[in-house]
């Protein structure tokens, strides 16, 4: 299913959180309505917070209306947002905020997320993106590592393997286009984010995916 839309719920404690997050899931079960109008939402807890995610707009509200009643009905107090993400962005934005719909409203948003991956690699010393670089054989691993080591460009070497770090996507794609000037023709040459940056994980927590019928 799609994850557009994000209902986060931050109680006091994780064991709270985690007994909201069963009462939600019992009501959501056992209320026949939901399936009839077609909606689903993943849950998930981490810590505190409860998170639903669904596909739509209306999925989510109606995911919210029922994690309400469910605190209400516990006498509990909870802080609750209404997300929605912006794949430009790549990051979870409050729902009242419009979607990029123009190219200048575009460009902006994707300035305002390389500006963050490359704060976030200079603030953490850890790089936001990574080229990986896999050669023919171990000879030509060592001989492409010393030649970008001489040229100033840190390289972690593992066998037939480079792994190079950037600041943001657009430092990684050009780094990627440097490499493929210098590798072998052939090498199969990947520009992803790094394993330590949040790439939207749609469930984490110690609650497993649960899907239900909104």
């Amino acid at each position: 299913m799609a994850d557009d839309w994000r209902v986060t719920a931050t109680l006091t404690h994780a064991a709270r959180a985690e007994r909201v997050a069963q009462a939600v899931r019992e009501r959501l079960a056992a209320d026949d309505s939901h399936q009839r109008l077609g909606y689903r939402v993943a849950m998930s807890v981490d810590g505190p917070c409860v998170f639903l995610y669904a596909d739509t707009e209306n999925a989510a509200r109606e995911a919210d209306r029922v994690l309400r009643e469910v605190l209400a009905l516990r006498q509990l107090t909870a802080g609750t947002t209404i997300d929605r993400w912006h794949p430009v962005a790549q990051e979870w934005r409050d729902a009242s905020v419009p979607m990029p719909e123009d190219d200048n409203a575009l460009a902006a948003e994707r300035r305002s997320r390389l500006d963050t991956e490359t704060e976030q690699s200079r603030s953490t010393g850890l790089a936001a993106w990574q080229v990986r670089v896999a050669l023919p054989s171990h000879r030509e691993a060592v001989e492409l590592a010393g030649r970008l080591r001489a040229a100033g460009r840190p390289v972690i070497r593992r066998w037939k393997y480079l792994i190079l770090g950037a600041g943001n996507e657009d430092e990684a794609i050009a780094l990627a286009e440097m490499i493929r000037q210098a590798a072998p023709a052939l090498a199969p040459i990947r520009v992803e984010a790094s394993p330590s940056v949040d790439t939207r994980p749609l469930v984490t927590g110690e609650v497993a995916a649960l899907f239900f019928h909104l």
